[in-house]
C-alpha cells in the first residue's frame, strides 16, 4: 500500500503583488509537479492565481518538507524568471496543513478551483 501523507501547501508572491502572468502559471504546471516528483512527492492538484499558489501534496513517510518547499519555491522563481519580465519572486515562508485521506476529495477540489474563488484567472488547469 503506498504512503498516505498529504499536505496542502500555501505560498504568496513578495508583497502578494500579481506576479503570476498567463505565461509563469503554465511554466508552473508544468515545472511543480516535476520538482515535486524530484523530491519523491505527487502534486495530486494546483491551484494557480495571480498572488499566491496551493499545491496537495501526496509526501513520503520521511521528508524535509523545508527542503521540499525550498526547491519548490527557489527553482520556480529563477526558472519562472526566464518565462516572464515580470520578475517572480516568493514571500519567505508558506503555509502548510495535513489533510486527511477522507478530506482529499474536497481538498482537491478548492485547489483547483482557486482562479474562480479569487476572481484572477491566470490559466485553466489543464487536468
Amino acid at each position: 500500500m503506498p504512503h498516505q501523507l498529504y499536505v496542502h501547501l500555501v505560498w504568496v508572491t513578495l508583497e502578494r503583488r500579481p506576479m503570476v502572468t498567463t505565461g509563469v502559471a503554465s511554466f508552473l504546471r508544468r515545472f511543480l509537479p516535476a520538482e515535486a516528483a524530484r523530491h519523491g512527492c505527487e502534486v495530486m492538484a494546483l491551484g494557480v492565481v495571480p498572488d499566491h499558489m496551493h499545491l496537495l501534496l501526496r509526501i513520503p513517510p520521511r521528508v524535509d518538507l523545508p527542503r521540499i518547499v525550498q526547491g519548490l519555491k527557489g527553482a520556480s522563481a529563477r526558472l519562472g524568471n526566464r518565462e516572464s519580465t515580470v520578475g517572480l519572486r516568493w514571500e519567505k515562508g508558506y503555509q502548510v496543513k495535513t489533510v486527511s485521506p477522507s478530506g482529499l476529495p474536497r481538498v482537491i477540489d478548492y485547489v483547483r478551483h482557486q482562479a474562480q474563488r479569487h476572481g484572477g484567472i491566470v490559466a485553466p488547469e489543464g487536468g
